[in-house]
């Protein structure tokens, strides 16, 4: 479960913060959604304000990231203008120690995926309590859905093994993704093989995207009682 008193708040404050100094002035920057990466959104407006940075371009990963982003000054553009972007800033639900991500807690994994294929430095930022043996051990895989014929990706994915929930918002009517799409939370348990359902989950017609992130992630930053640690991909 997720951390969600002040000390959770601090280590994903100072993950945040470290992550930002790896964004340059006149660089094209992705704004993750979530609450962690919002303290990175925060951050760079205030270097933006104070002239710690300048000429910064933004590519929000969300319609809700893209007000915040309007009202705190910092100037956007589109991948259609900058299909490049330098680095994006991003949390996550959950990291393996292969540095795979689960990811769409918030509900933003279509554009934020569609961001880190674009990136050429994908940083996550996340608390200690994120780091897991193996993804779906504490987070189920959010599947987006189509609405059109939605049941029958729910028999597709109980058939392969998963208990799958129907996320709600906060009235409690079916949630939806800036694109108008259902998301499906599948509890697979610990996965063995990411990759390989991953794939399995690409081809099946209706499911728009999941939330495994396979091999996108270049960097980790974890905040914990002791400090900061930033891992690397290596591979």
């Amino acid at each position: 479960m997720e951390m969600v008193n002040g000390k959770a708040k601090k280590l994903k404050k100072r993950a945040a913060e470290h992550a930002v100094e790896y964004v340059k002035s006149g660089m094209i920057v992705g704004l993750g959604h979530g609450s962690t990466a919002a303290f990175a959104v925060k951050h760079i407006a205030r270097l933006l304000e104070t002239g710690g940075l300048s000429n910064i371009l933004g590519i929000p990963c969300s319609l809700q990231v893209e007000d915040e982003a309007r009202q705190l000054g910092i100037p956007l553009t589109t991948l259609e203008e900058h299909p490049i972007i330098d680095v994006t800033i991003d949390g996550a639900d959950e990291v393996d120690p292969n540095l795979d991500l689960i990811k769409g807690g918030g509900g933003a994994l279509l554009r934020e995926k569609i961001v880190a294929q674009a990136s050429r430095r994908e940083i996550i930022v996340v608390d200690e309590s994120k780091l897991s043996p193996a993804l779906g051990t504490r987070w189920a895989v959010p599947v987006e859905v189509v609405a059109f014929g939605w049941r029958t990706q729910v028999s597709y994915l109980e058939s392969m093994g998963a208990r799958v929930s129907v996320r709600q918002d906060r009235n409690g009517k079916r949630f939806l993704t800036d694109q108008g799409n259902l998301i499906l939370d599948c509890k697979f348990g610990p996965l063995s093989q990411p990759p390989q359902l991953a794939a399995k989950l690409n081809t099946r017609t209706g499911i728009v995207e999941h939330g495994l992130f396979i091999g996108l992630a270049t960097d980790v930053i974890v905040a914990d009682a002791k400090g900061v640690r930033h891992l690397k991909r290596t591979t």
